[in-house]
């Protein structure tokens, strides 16, 4: 088993896991939340997202969120940009990044966006092109990767096909995504298998939600297939709305702890991230659905 020394932790949770939040998480929190994480050691941290407040109220403040917070050397800091309107304010806030998605279920793209796979992205090539002019690295992520809640398996020759595309707008990186969770091991690795024959492996990243209790698992799989680049979010904060019962993204701490256990590098600080996941957790009321996350503050308590 070929495994990579060192890889790099992107934490998407004051996006991806706070944006199904129902009850509007404070501005202050936000920036607090992002000031823990950079401080943590995160080289890459998905803060905000330019859509329009009416389909994402949560999201509202990203400008505000992106004035406030305190910028780490080294750390991109990226937001997700559905239109030239999103990428503009984007501009405006300073990101370093921009992301752009679609999915490789054709059934998801034309219930959600009343459009074909191909048509979701050619509508991304002013705002990659734009992302380009302004020297701003773009990201692409490709949803329902491994499973769509309309169709079920995705083609693996599908989520090749988005990535070319993805790939041929300029993309510097091109997520994965496992968006509901119900990806296994042997999948995932001959989904990553197959992409990175069209797209260097350095420039694949995993996201995997934690659905069925298989991310760890999937992102083995990933990095005996090549891959150095995973998503997580601190406390597996997050949930999708087209899976029931789905826990959101795969918790930071239990990514951590893995990565430990295994002696590859990542530059966090996991106690760090740990308290910031039992920080998070109170004030949103609930439980941290990380296992070592708990575990390490039960340790602490005792």
């Amino acid at each position: 088993m070929s495994l990579p020394n060192k890889v790099k932790i992107v934490e998407v949770s004051p996006r991806d896991g706070l944006q199904n939040e129902k009850e509007f998480v404070d501005t202050a929190l936000k920036i607090e939340l992002i000031d823990r994480l950079s401080a943590a050691g995160f080289v890459n941290i998905e803060a905000a997202s330019f859509v329009s407040p009416k389909w994402v109220p949560q999201m509202a403040d990203g400008a505000e969120v992106m004035a406030g917070i305190t910028r780490r050397p080294g750390t991109i800091y990226s937001v997700l940009t559905p239109n030239m309107r999103g990428f503009e304010a984007a501009l405006a806030a300073g990101a370093d990044e921009v992301v752009i998605f679609g999915a490789a279920s054709e059934a998801f793209s034309q219930k959600n966006i009343n459009c074909s796979i191909a048509e979701s992205i050619a509508r991304f090539e002013p705002v990659a092109h734009a992302a380009k002019e302004a020297g701003l690295r773009l990201r692409a992520s490709i949803s329902c990767a491994l499973g769509c809640p309309y169709q079920g398996e995705t083609p693996i020759a599908s989520v090749v096909d988005v990535a070319q595309r993805m790939l041929a707008l300029g993309c510097d990186e091109i997520d994965v995504a496992d968006t509901i969770g119900t990806g296994t091991a042997k999948r995932v690795g001959e989904v990553m298998r197959a992409v990175t024959e069209v797209v260097d492996p350095a420039r694949v990243s995993g996201h995997f939600h934690d659905t069925y209790g298989q991310s760890l698992a999937n992102i083995l799989a990933a990095m005996e297939a090549g891959i150095t680049i995973f998503h997580s979010s601190v406390a597996g904060l997050g949930g999708c709305p087209y899976a029931k019962g789905a826990t959101g993204n795969v918790a930071t701490e239990d990514v951590l702890y893995m990565m430990q256990g295994l002696g590859i590098e990542t530059g966090i600080d996991l106690e760090a991230v740990a308290d910031t996941g039992l920080w998070m957790s109170q004030h949103l009321n609930r439980k941290s659905s990380s296992r070592a996350g708990t575990a390490l503050a039960a340790r602490k308590a005792a």
